[in-house]
Parts: C-alpha cells; structure tokens; sequence
C-alpha cells in the first residue's frame, strides 16, 4: 500500500518533480558558481538532444523512457542554476557597483518609509545613476541608508530622490561565531553596501519618483496604524495588533517578542498562512452573503485574490505569505472552476513560482518553515487526529487544534533547534489558548479599520480588542514564566538536524503505519543521531579559545576551556539580556558552553597580565606609560579597548608581542592610526571592527 501511495503523490504532484531539480539547481550555484556560458551550453545541448529525442520513432520512446526523464531533469537543474546567476544583481551590466568609486556622486530613490532607529533613520534606496568625474551612468541596485537623527528632515518618503556625496561600505558580519549572518542576509535581498549620511552628505531633488501603486499600499499602512493606535489603547496591545494585522513589529517590546518566542507562538506575529488563511475563510463567509458575488463564481473569486494580495503587499510580502497567497490564487482557482487539485502539487506549484521569482528564497528561515509547517500538517494531521476520539465538541475542537499543532511541529522541530536552537516545551498549551484567542483579535482588527468612520462603534470594538491582546500577552508571559516552559542552549549541526529528521520520520511512520521496520530504523537512527552529538560533544570538551567579540563600544572577551568559559568585559553583557543574547550567547550555544565561572583554574591575571593556559595576554583598557626596559617582555596578544591614550611605539619598545587586537569599543579613526603604527613598525594586528573577531585556539 505505502508504495502505491508513494507513486500517487508522485503522478499527481507534477510540480513536485519540476520543483525539486530546480532546487538541486539553486543549491548547486550557490555553492560552486558556475560560469554562465557554461550553463547555456548546457542548456543548449539539452534542447539539442530532447529534440533528437523526440524525433526518434515511438517504439524508442518507450525503450528509452528514462533518457528523456534525465534530460529533462538535468535541464531543469540547469535552470536553477541560472535562475540564481540572473537573480544576483552583481551579474547585470548596470548595476551600480561596477561604475562607482570614491569620487563619485550617487543619485537615489527612496523605496519605502523611514524606519526610526536609536540614533537614525534607516531606508532601504535604489542607485537610479552614478555621476562619475566625466559621465553619468544610469544604474539599478539597492542600497542601505542610515540618515543622522539630529538632521533627519520630515519630507523624506517613499520615492524622495536625493543625491549623495558618501563614500559607500560593504556590509560586512561582526564575525562571532554562530551570530547571525548580516551580510548574507541584506546580499540575499541584492543588499550589499550601507552609507551612514549627516546633512551634508545629500541633497533633496524636488522631484518624487513613486509608483501610484505602492504609494497607495504604503498609505494603507499608515492609514491602518493610525486606526489601531488611536482606538487600542495601551503600547503593548496597540504594538501586537499591527504585528497581528500588517506585520508592523517597529513598536513591539523586545521581551514581549522573546516570551512569544519561548513558548512556540512568535508566528502569531509574523504574518504567515495562518493569517491568510483566516482572512480567506472571512472573505469566503462575506461573498456567500453578498448575492451578487455568491451567483457569481468570477466575480467572488477576483475579489478574493484581489484582497489577499493586497493584504500580502501591504504586510510587506514576506516568503511565507507570498507562499499562501499563490497556494490560496491556486485553491480559488481550481473552485471557481470545478478543477480540485492534490494539496501536493499546490504546494509544490506555489514553492517552484515563488523559486523561479526569487531564488534566494530558498535560504529564508520563515519560507522554510512555513512549507515544513504545511506539509507536516498535510502529511501527519488526520493519522494523529486519529489517535483519539472524543464524542462532545467540546473535546474535539482543542484536540483538533492540538493534532494540528503537533502535526506542524513534527515536520518544523529540527529546523527550529538548528536555527533558534530552543525548544518550548509548552507549545500546545500556548497554541491553544494563542490561536482562539488571536483568530478572534485579527478579525476583530480588520473590522475595526473598516468601522472606524464610526467612531462610537469603534472605540468600543477597540476598547474589547485591547482587552483581548491584554489576555493574549499575560498568558504568554504567564507560560513563559514558568521555570519548564523552555529547553534553551540546544545546539545541532546539518548532520545532525537532517539524522533528527530521520528520526522523527521512521518513528512518525511506525505510528501512523504500525509498520515495526520503520521502528527498528528509528532506534538505529536514534542510536546514530545520539553517537554523531556525543562525538561533537567529547570534541568541544577538549577545547581551549579565547574570542575577543565584536560588539560594537564594548569589551567582550571569553576565556574557553572545555565546556567552561570565563568572560572578561562590560557589567552591561552579563545580565541575560538583548545585548548577550545577541552578540555572545549564540557562541557560546555553539561551542556546547553551559558553565559560567568567575574565576578558573586555567585564567590567571594580575593587573592588566592575564594567562590563559601558555599564552600571556595584556589588556590595555586604560591610559598605562610603560618606561622601555633593557630586555623586553614577551607576549602571545595585546588586547587594546576602550579608546586608551596609548602609542604604538611605546609598547614595542617593551614588548615583543605575536597581535596587536583592537577591539570593537575602540573608535575607527584611532584604529587606523595604531594600524598604520603597525604597519610602519612591521607588527602583525586584528582590527575587529573590520575583520570580525578575533578568535584563536591555544
């Protein structure tokens, strides 16, 4: 029986074999680059020998049926791989990095509205054209721009033009372990310089360079938040209904947001299928009461796709929901027209457009999650409703929404651990008071945006919404409260992310299927998954580091041995707050660190002398005058922080030092001046600051 279901969803799903050639493609450009020329001649021999192919008589056909399959396929893997090449923006002709240099004039537009930072206003910006020093060249690309609060004027919006006179920065990662990749990200949207600007830096054109249509969705949105900020009160319930609504996360409370997090909800926030899927059941309920739409089954079905894109462009179309709206255009399609097709091929057809618009989707965190979440739900849901049975309603509806929950954490646990490497233990619990409780709120926010002419109406409705949020936030914080809520600091590589999906499958089967081989296969996979993470373990219990971090006018340095470490830094990076948690604690996941000590046997230090097992270390945070002595002191580093008043000179004429590490407090321009020291006096150095920090096994 397995097998024939296995052919069934194969046959059907003819996306599903277009699909996953492509992705092969995608994955294989990223990682080897190939030449272009090379991938049309591919390309071309390909159509070359599927003609010929074609050509031969019928009986050949059949007795080759496996040749065409593999042209086709090798065909399509080609063509993920220029599906990438073309994507990447540096492969155009015109794009801006191929004409700019130090000397030249930028012009640019802005793509959309001000984002307030702590002490600027970021913008994303396309470079229309570069003036160079003889001729102007018109350009494509995007940009980074962070305009200076204190010169910010009010008349920079969506489609402002401006000139720049800036030198351009690549963006670059701060380079501690395991944090999040920056860089790889903004090159993922085809982002790939910044430029910080203050008032002389760009000039206001006069002229305004916005599309009608995206003006209109970016006056929806402002429309939309002042709604909700004027008829929910409180800055929390006000901040998580435009989270809830439109994806407007500016305003939300950062401890709000990790609560969310720790008990597996925080996609109640981030505008997913679940948000679109609610809208369509809503817009579904209101064509069947309009007579007109509901005779009509074009006209229902063009209002219907007509808001949800709408709804997705305004919530900043994300990949997941990009990914709903094209599985939902396919769904009321196929209705409109009688036609209902396999739930797979839906998937798959909505993952291979979204692919072929935007390869680089492939490698977003929601858009993995979001099909993972879906097929899981699709695959496992009814066999584990199943499981039980109850008779009231009353029982079957939570135990419905649990057999869902876990049907979706099934298939998203692994890649969840190897992301964001916590796993909340109280999930059900929290999806089952979140998701009732957030499907009531979502629409009772799209109803009061469309009744806020009415304004009596309105505030009660939001007046009840601000209640509800008020609920929805306690709970959450009362279930992450607890001290069982979350299992944090889990740590897994590729392998062992892929064996925990071999895992969760064999022993996923043998519940569903009752099958006891894909038993005995979860216990190997088991044993083998326990084998590879006890061997990285025992690996990272031999180690000793020392990692002077990059956080930016901060001291950060981890003292390593073993599964300990020692840090050494600013009082404001050991509290368990935003700061740790984002530049240090994600290195410390990685390299299986679960003890903090004070002090350690391996870590001794007088004054500013430290030694760390054989290496000796002086860190200079403050102005020191060593006098120069007849023999010199050798030293293994250098750590100098904190901006001190000290010259290069000065310590080489005492010490005999392997690097000289300048670390992130350190302002750029006095960087510079000790590099230059450096470089004259022919010592080697680390700027974290450009390099990322500075990391070394001893």
């Amino acid at each position: 029986m397995a097998k024939a279901y296995k052919i069934y969803i194969w046959k059907k799903a003819i996306f599903l074999r277009l699909l996953l050639p492509v992705i092969a493609g995608i994955v294989l450009e990223f990682y080897f680059s190939f030449q272009v020329k090379f991938m049309i001649a591919i390309a071309i021999s390909c159509a070359v020998f599927y003609i010929v192919f074609c050509l031969l008589p019928l009986v050949y056909h059949f007795k080759f049926q496996a040749a065409g399959g593999i042209i086709i396929t090798i065909f399509m893997i080609n063509a993920g791989c220029l599906l990438l090449w073309q994507k990447d923006i540096r492969n155009h002709r015109n794009w801006y990095g191929h004409f700019y240099n130090s000397a030249s004039y930028i012009i640019a537009t802005i793509k959309e509205p001000p984002v307030e930072k702590n002490k600027s206003y970021k913008v994303i910006a396309n470079v229309d054209g570069i003036i160079g020093k003889d001729k102007a060249y018109n350009t494509t690309g995007e940009m980074l721009l962070y305009f200076a609060k204190d010169s910010f004027p009010g008349n920079i919006e969506y489609g402002t033009r401006i000139i720049i006179k800036k030198q351009i920065q690549e963006i670059k990662n701060s380079g501690n372990p395991a944090a999040f990749n920056y860089a790889r990200y903004c090159a993922f949207q085809q982002i790939f310089h910044q430029a910080y600007l203050k008032k002389t830096d760009w000039i206001l054109l006069r002229e305004n360079n916005g599309n009608q249509f995206k003006t209109a969705v970016f006056a929806t949105q402002k429309f939309v938040v002042a709604v909700l900020n004027k008829y929910i009160n409180g800055n929390d319930e006000a901040a998580l209904a435009k989270a809830l609504l439109i994806g407007y996360k500016i305003d939300l409370d950062k401890d709000l947001v990790q609560a969310y997090s720790n008990v597996g909800v925080v996609h109640l926030i981030a505008i997913s299928g679940m948000h679109l899927a609610l809208i369509y059941a809503l817009l579904i309920w209101l064509i069947s009461k309009i007579p007109y739409l509901k005779k009509s089954k074009i006209a229902g079905v063009a209002v219907i796709l007509l808001c949800l894109w709408f709804f997705s462009l305004v919530t900043g179309a994300s990949g997941s929901v990009l990914r709903s709206a094209v599985m939902f255009t396919f769904i009321a399609a196929g209705n409109a027209f009688n036609k209902k097709a396999s739930i797979y091929n839906s998937l798959s057809a909505s993952a291979f457009i979204l692919l072929c618009y935007d390869p680089f989707m492939l490698w977003d965190v929601g858009f993995q999650l979001s099909y993972l979440a879906v097929l899981g739900i699709v695959v496992a849901h009814k066999y584990i409703y199943n499981w039980f049975y109850f008779r009231t309603k009353i029982l079957r509806e939570p135990w419905k929404l649990i057999s869902i929950s876990l049907a979706a954490q099934f298939f998203t646990l692994p890649v969840c651990i190897y992301y964001f490497h916590q796993l909340p233990l109280l999930f059900l619990l929290s999806n089952l008071i979140a998701i009732p409780l957030s499907t009531a709120i979502l629409w009772g926010c799209i109803g009061l945006v469309f009744i806020s002419p009415v304004h009596a109406v309105a505030l009660y409705l939001g007046k009840l919404i601000t209640v509800s949020i008020w609920m929805l936030n306690h709970s959450i914080l009362f279930i992450n409260a607890l001290p069982f809520s979350l299992w944090d600091g889990i740590s897994f590589s590729i392998p062992e992310t892929i064996l925990l999906y071999f895992v969760i499958a064999f022993f996923l089967y043998w519940l569903i299927k009752k099958d006891m081989p894909a038993f005995l296969f979860g216990l190997v996979a088991t044993l083998f998954f326990v084998a590879v993470v006890s061997f990285r373990k025992w690996n990272f219990s031999k180690q000793k580091k020392m990692i002077v971090y990059d956080v930016p006018a901060h001291k950060a340095i981890d003292f390593i041995s073993g599964n300990t470490y020692q840090f050494v830094g600013d009082s404001d990076l050991i509290p368990d707050g935003l700061l740790q948690n984002f530049h240090l604690k994600p290195a410390r996941i990685s390299l299986m660190l679960n003890k903090k000590k004070n002090d350690t046997n391996a870590l001794y230090h007088n004054n500013n002398f430290y030694q760390f097992f054989n290496k000796r270390i002086v860190l200079i945070d403050t102005e020191i005058v060593y006098k120069p002595m007849a023999k010199k002191i050798n030293v293994d580093y250098i750590i100098i922080s904190k901006n001190p008043r000290i010259y290069i000179s000065s310590l080489a004429a005492v010490f005999n030092c392997g690097v000289y590490v300048f670390d992130a407090s350190n302002p750029m321009w006095k960087i510079d001046k000790w590099k230059k020291d450096c470089e004259d006096l022919h010592l080697r150095f680390h700027s974290v600051q450009e390099q990322g920090a500075f990391i070394t096994d001893l």
